[in-house]
Order: C-alpha cells, then sequence, then structure tokens
C-alpha cells in the first residue's frame, strides 16, 4: 500500500485493487498548489468523503465525473453530490459497512459538524461527520479519522476494527491538538503506524505537527510525517 499526502486531509491510496482518494480537497488547497494534479488523481476507482465540508468535499464532484469514480460518502451527502451531477455514488451511514469488491468501507463516528456553505451563500446540512475504516483482503486496515475530537467509544472502534494504520488530525481549533491526538492514539488505539493531517494548511492551524510528533515519542507506534505530496509506503 501506498499512501500519499496531497495536504490538508487530502489523501491518495494505491492498493492492490483499487486506488483511492480520500477528501479530495485539491484546487483551493495551498498545500497542495505545487503538486501533479495529473498524477494526484490518475486511475482513482473510488472517492471516499468523510464529511460535507468544503474543505473535505473539495474536487470530489469534478473528479468523480472527470474519472468516471463512485463516490463513497453519508447518505445526505450523497444524495447531495448526486443532485449535483454525480452519476455514481455509493450511501452509507454511522455504523454501516459498504463493501466495493476490492475493499470495504465503514462509518464510524467522530465529533465535528458536517455542513456545506455554497458560493451563493446557502447552508446545506449534509448528515453527521464520519471516520472511515477501510478494510482490505491481504493489506493494513485503515482508519482515516475525519475531523473529530477525542471520545471514550475510539476504543470501540479499535475493538470492532483494529486499524493498523491511521490518519489523524492535528492542527486544533476545529480538531484536535496534537497533544490531545496523541492521547487518543495511545489510550484508545494499538497502530502500527500514524500519519497526521489537517495541519498547516491556513493559518488558524497549527503550523506543523510538532506537537503530536513530541507527544508520540518513546511510544512503539512508527511515526509517518511526510511533506504535502509524500509519500508512505506500507
Amino acid at each position: 500500500m501506498k499512501i500519499h499526502w496531497l495536504g490538508h486531509s487530502a489523501f491518495r491510496l494505491e492498493t492492490k485493487n483499487a486506488v483511492i482518494l480520500i477528501d479530495p480537497f485539491l484546487s483551493h488547497n495551498p498545500s497542495f498548489s505545487h503538486q501533479d494534479r495529473k498524477a494526484a488523481v490518475a486511475g482513482a476507482s473510488h472517492i471516499l468523503l468523510t464529511h460535507g465540508h468544503m474543505d473535505h468535499v473539495g474536487d470530489a464532484i469534478t473528479l468523480a465525473n472527470e474519472l468516471d469514480a463512485e463516490v463513497v460518502a453519508n447518505a445526505d451527502l450523497a444524495a447531495w453530490i448526486g443532485k449535483k451531477g454525480v452519476k455514481k455514488t455509493n450511501p452509507g451511514n454511522t455504523g454501516g459497512t459498504i463493501h466495493t469488491g476490492g475493499f470495504s468501507v465503514t462509518f464510524v463516528n467522530a465529533l465535528h459538524s458536517s455542513a456545506h456553505v455554497t458560493e451563493d451563500g446557502v447552508s446545506h446540512a449534509l448528515g453527521n461527520a464520519n471516520g472511515l475504516v477501510l478494510h482490505f483482503d491481504d493489506e493494513p486496515t485503515l482508519l482515516h479519522m475525519g475531523d473529530t475530537d477525542i471520545f471514550g467509544d475510539m476504543a470501540l472502534i479499535n475493538e470492532l476494527h483494529q486499524p493498523d494504520i491511521g490518519l489523524v488530525p492535528v492542527g486544533d481549533r476545529f480538531t484536535m491538538g496534537g497533544a490531545v491526538a496523541a492521547l487518543a492514539c495511545q489510550r484508545y488505539f494499538s497502530f502500527d503506524t500514524v500519519i497526521p493531517c489537517h495541519y498547516g494548511t491556513f493559518g488558524l492551524l497549527e503550523p506543523n505537527a510538532d506537537k503530536f510528533v513530541s507527544a508520540m515519542e518513546g511510544t512503539k507506534t512508527r511515526m509517518e510525517v511526510p511533506a504535502p505530496g509524500g509519500i508512505v509506503t506500507i
């Protein structure tokens, strides 16, 4: 498995059976501005969305039509995207699992909001925010936490799914900060590898992942902190 961090919470996963984009916020993402868009999206078969905020939905509508990719999202968000002209949507909701053929996606809790404000100023309620657990037949299980705070039922997510890889928001203000994110990883999960995200994109966020890295020192978890555009191979 190759994990490309595209900046913010956007990732490209290259697996044996699929190429997956998660929260593809590219066009207005300053962390993505110097990357190769064509290479970042090439061959993507699925687009997964954790919630409806603009910095996560990003280019999903354009890319779904451009790539003929399937969009997996909560039911409200998937319906809204369908009305925007996306032909392939695959809706789910918290606690549910979608089997796509090459992998499965389970919607788990995240503590966050999910409304989307369009350019005309209209706010659309687009369901609940989620984390996404990806299970593969013979590759590591991955959890993209989405945007979230720490919460005790993270322990249940770990018990049910035992994710090996965690994509963890650490930027503070809108999600956990670094110290709390590290506490979540150490108290509730048994990740082999963690990759921090949702930092450094805008001035309101923590500029780097240093607080998270520092708070994770001394653990057995493999820390990977790629630059935007960097690749982690598992």
